[in-house]
């Protein structure tokens, strides 16, 4: 059978590795459990050969919706199987941002996770009148629902089990069907302009990414993945599911989404793949465990950490790292880096990778001081994830590397980076527009604005439409300084304005987190996020933050004003995307007139605004904002 599906995949690694081998393990009652290749077909061809029976035809949607279990892999391996499609959605979204995804995939079928996810989909239930079943894996608090929509997950795969004992080699034929040109998923993308768009990526798409990634960088059978980051995003539906069905190594699942630090440090991954928040979320909680360890461990930090950056800054630079230096080196990975690294679960790494937004140079130089081979990865869902990435010992943070084998990668003549690639996806499911707009003579549009360097590696600068340009007409991204100021510890979100404005000025969410802990050190008291953000001695922690950075800026790119806002930005509240970026456009419209008092002489800001809690209910908020002035880093 020739592998051009990610079904054909499964049957390939069944009958190559049976129950020999793990192919995903899962931690349930704090136990790990693994599931064999064996297993993992047998799961799928049952529930597979159950959505059969219920009805499910070639070219059917089927939505899934839930935290990383393998039900999931098998719910969107199933589907593909018969010749079906996967539609991937969040576990956190709402129940609106449901009802959108599944009438615009025309979803046949949902899977869901748990009891909550039943609750979302029973309350949009008249809204989705085109969904036959609704198809349940945890059971827990469901048994006395009684809606007929509902339906358990080994309900459905009994169905399968009973009919392939009357139809051998039903499901085998099925497979077989299956070309490399079928469409395998609908990826909604975030959603950072408007509505989500489904992109519909084809298995060959897929699995030629999957095939040139691991062309540049092998993963081994025997490696070990955790997959933690929503399936519904490309990033993880790229290696989880791809690149693991193509090499046949083992995915993890964590007990729980709030275990998944804990789970990681457990397995010990030979490779991961996180966005940036979560690379910056580890810096910040390696800066408050340090801040609170032992006068030792606080030495040995202070002392080897330079050392780090020396080796980091000559490899980048592609120097030859002294013979002293590397001996320092070695010292500081046996007495404190090493011990960090195991902390956090990144002890066996030999690739990390971050990718979906650009991660700051300052981030990258502290996991390469600590000895994390960290790469970036440049691409989109509409490229099958990457397209453009670091190769090992030709690392530059400011670049995203060089295009994968089979990719071509050029600048048009406004400065816009294209695309082209076997994994370009095949167009928008339902919008022959924004197809038309994004695709042009086989090239992708990708929106971002760049350049290549002498070196032939790709320099992502930021969104097209976002890059600001200086009175002395110097091009600067706000996406550089946004992530220079997470770099702090104390900063969690930054939003900087400037386009087409006389000044550049900031909207800066404080680490609730860290910055209480501060405030508790310092003997601070405060009741609320609100409360603590508008504290006179967080203000002058937060300016001295800004003024790091400014100091690293061109004059006319500095941050004049900020404000500290009194509430984080929500997913929920539809400032953030489900994949934490931020939905400038819309946060800029809500936060408009705070935005036009800081380009006046205001030194406070009255702000009123809803707030939407988890149950539904709104509340009224009514809050002063205290303006920063930077003026006397800008002048």
């Amino acid at each position: 059978m020739q592998a051009d599906t990610l079904p054909k995949l499964l049957v390939q690694k069944e009958r190559l590795y049976g129950n020999k081998k793990s192919a995903l393990r899962e931690k349930e009652f704090g136990i790990w459990q693994s599931v064999t290749w064996e297993g993992y077909y047998t799961n799928v061809k049952d529930f597979a050969l159950g959505l059969h029976v219920l009805g499910l035809r070639r070219h059917d949607k089927v939505a899934i919706i839930g935290d990383n279990r393998p039900e999931w892999m098998y719910a969107e391996l199933a589907a593909q199987a018969m010749g079906g499609v996967s539609v991937g959605i969040y576990q956190d979204s709402l129940p609106k941002e449901v009802s959108y995804v599944l009438n615009h995939s025309e979803a046949a079928f949902v899977v869901v996770e748990d009891q909550e996810q039943v609750d979302k989909i029973l309350e949009i239930k008249h809204e989705i009148p085109h969904v036959k079943k609704v198809i349940y894996y945890d059971p827990r608090g469901l048994h006395n629902y009684r809606d007929e929509l509902l339906m358990s997950f080994l309900e459905v795969q009994e169905l399968g089990y009973q009919f392939d004992s009357e139809h051998r080699k039903f499901f085998e034929r099925e497979v077989e069907k299956g070309r490399g040109d079928d469409v395998a998923i609908i990826c909604y993308t975030s959603g950072t302009t408007g509505f989500p768009k489904g992109a519909m990526l084809t298995h060959n798409n897929l699995l030629s990414m999957a095939q040139n990634l691991l062309d540049v960088d092998p993963v081994m059978p025997g490696d070990e993945f955790v997959s933690f980051l929503p399936l519904a995003w490309i990033g993880e539906q790229m290696i989880c599911v791809a690149a693991s069905l193509l090499r046949g190594f083992t995915v993890n699942f964590p007990e729980e989404p709030e275990t998944a630090s804990e789970n990681i440090r457990e397995i010990g991954p030979h490779v991961m793949f996180s966005p940036p928040r979560i690379w910056e979320d580890i810096v910040s909680q390696i800066q408050v465990k340090i801040e609170d360890s032992t006068w030792l461990k606080k030495t040995l930090y202070k002392l080897f950490m330079p050392v780090g950056y020396k080796v980091a800054d000559a490899q980048f630079n592609k120097q030859p790292v002294p013979l002293w230096l590397k001996l320092l080196h070695k010292v500081g990975e046996f007495l404190i880096f090493s011990a960090i690294k195991d902390h956090f679960g990144l002890l066996r790494l030999r690739r990390a990778y971050t990718g979906g937004a650009a991660l700051g140079p300052q981030v990258f130089r502290f996991f390469h001081a600590l000895g994390v081979n960290l790469k970036q990865i440049y691409g989109q869902t509409e490229v099958s994830g990457i397209a453009v990435m670091h190769r090992d010992g030709d690392v530059r943070y400011h670049s995203v590397g060089k295009p994968l084998p089979a990719t071509e990668v050029k600048i048009s003549d406004s400065g816009e980076i294209l695309l082209k690639s076997p994994s370009v996806f095949c167009g928008y499911y339902k919008n022959e527009r924004a197809t038309a707009e994004t695709i042009t003579d086989g090239w992708l549009h990708t929106g971002d604005a760049g350049y290549i360097d002498e070196n032939g590696h790709l320099v992502v600068i930021d969104r097209l439409k976002h890059v600001l340009t200086t009175q002395e007409g110097e091009v600067f991204s706000p996406q550089y300084i946004e992530n220079s100021l997470k770099f702090s510890m104390y900063i969690k979100e930054a939003v900087v304005i400037g386009k087409d404005r006389p000044y550049v000025v900031a909207l800066i969410n404080i680490d609730y987190s860290n910055t209480g802990k501060w405030a508790e050190n310092n003997q601070i008291a405060y009741t609320t996020y609100s409360d603590l953000s508008q504290k006179p001695e967080v203000i002058e922690l937060i300016a001295g933050e800004v003024k790091r950075v400014n100091q690293e800026l061109p004059k006319a790119a500095r941050i004049k004003k900020f404000v500290l806002l009194h509430k984080e930005l929500d997913a929920d509240d539809e400032e953030l995307t489900r994949t934490k970026k931020v939905r400038r456009g819309y946060v800029e419209d809500k936060y408009r007139q705070l935005i036009a008092a800081l380009y006046t002489d205001s030194r406070t800001i009255k702000i009123e605004g809803k707030v939407k809690y988890r149950d539904g209910r709104e509340a009224n908020v009514e809050t002063a904002l205290t303006v920063t002035s930077m003026e006397t880093e800008v002048a």
